[in-house]
């Protein structure tokens, strides 16, 4: 099963190294993984998404609980909002442009970059919905992709630094 893990620490060098690091040791492949500021400047927050069994999610989130600048350490998996941004510069030509604008408009995906040759597009939803949209412009030849990795708030009044 697949858990996001939702991760305030101190916003100090090396913080991510030692979070990534206690993963490595373990053994634990990390899916996605995605680090930014909050709204407190000294804060950052990391969302990591991992696939594994309950027990060992469980031991490695107290694990993670000890390491140093680490505030806060929760499973969201359950009740979050989670989305993830990907590009993707897709071979286009006269004869395929419209088509893969068309596809592109169905996912409610927008063209940000288009040339005589490629056409860049952004896409911003679940994983289920940027894989979707990967496998249906495939066809047409990915020059080039990149994910930004799945970032996710809890819904409703709770949330992370707060009991």
């Amino acid at each position: 099963m697949k858990y996001i893990i939702g991760i305030l620490v101190q916003n100090h060098a090396g913080v991510l190294s030692r979070v990534s690091g206690l993963f490595s040791r373990r053994g634990f492949n990390i899916d996605s993984l995605a680090v930014g500021p909050t709204q407190d400047e000294d804060v950052s927050r990391i969302t990591i998404v991992v696939d594994g069994d309950e027990y060992i999610v469980d031991q490695v989130m107290k694990q993670l609980g000890k390491l140093i600048d680490v505030i806060e350490v929760k499973d969201i998996t359950a009740n979050s909002v989670a989305r993830e941004l990907v590009l993707i510069k897709v071979n286009a030509d006269s004869k395929t442009r419209s088509e893969i604008m068309q596809i592109a408009n169905v996912f409610q995906a927008k063209v940000v970059d288009i040339t005589t040759e490629f056409i860049t597009i952004e896409a911003t939803g679940n994983s289920n919905k940027t894989l979707a949209l990967e496998e249906m412009l495939r066809q047409f030849g990915i020059k080039e992709m990149v994910r930004t990795g799945v970032v996710a708030i809890e819904r409703g009044a709770k949330s992370l630094g707060q009991q």
